[in-house]
């Protein structure tokens, strides 16, 4: 598990793994299209609409997740001076980022035919919407200080203060009374979904996540190459 903290390791492994999750992201993208947009049915109230759940769930899971491994590898490169965390936080905010303005959008237009508006300052969606402000912030921070070593532990520091919204946004559909539906699929319980729309739901999470996976690497060997002489 060396290759979570060492640039050379790093490399090596990825070098070996990159181009089979180029074949897989790409055939589990093809086949979670293919179930969201065709073999999965309509929903009795919303129809055609609820297909937009594939591209919108996955997406807030990923923000979620992209932002709480972004305060682990914090957490570890304050504690234990590990330059390649700060180079991983580096490298895939722009990438939560993302996923998170892909959640709030596809929210909207979930939410239009729904609620009848584009947007309610409801709970779950301003909790959402901290986030991406977060990350932009972040992003914000990552290019435009000059000095390295005092950018990257401003934005640590900040990563680890905003990973308090994280729970709020997880629990804010038990905590306060919102108009964004709970949670379909929980540990503790049988999913209330369907399984014709657990299926390609599942396959889309697992595209979404290897194709954020690959990005991830890409941008970190971009980013261990652009600071080589300072990790060497």
């Amino acid at each position: 598990m060396k290759f979570l903290i060492n640039p050379n390791k790093f490399n090596k492994f990825t070098d070996i793994i990159i181009k089979p999750l180029y074949l897989l992201s790409a055939i589990c993208l093809v086949v979670g299209l293919l179930f969201s947009l065709y073999l999965s049915p309509n929903d009795y109230q919303q129809g055609s609409t609820v297909r937009i759940m594939y591209i919108h769930v996955p997406s807030a899971w990923l923000a979620l997740l992209i932002f709480f491994i972004m305060t682990i590898y914090s957490i570890v490169g304050l504690a234990f001076k590990i330059p390649f965390a700060f180079i991983v936080n580096t490298a895939i905010a722009p990438i939560g980022t993302i996923f998170t303005i892909i959640c709030l959008i596809t929210g909207s237009l979930w939410g239009k035919p729904m609620w009848g508006t584009w947007w309610v300052w409801d709970a779950r969606l301003t909790s959402v919407a901290i986030l991406l402000l977060v990350y932009l912030i972040i992003v914000f921070i990552n290019y435009s200080f000059t000095k390295i070593e005092l950018k990257e532990k401003i934005v640590a520091i900040f990563i680890i203060i905003g990973s308090i919204n994280l729970p709020i946004i997880k629990f804010s559909v038990d905590w306060w009374n919102t108009l964004h539906q709970p949670a379909s699929i929980s540990k503790f319980s049988s999913p209330s979904i369907d399984i014709a729309m657990l299926i390609p739901l599942l396959i889309m999470t697992l595209s979404f996540a290897l194709i954020a996976v690959l990005i991830s690497i890409l941008r970190i060997k971009y980013e261990i190459l652009s600071r080589k002489d300072k990790i060497s």
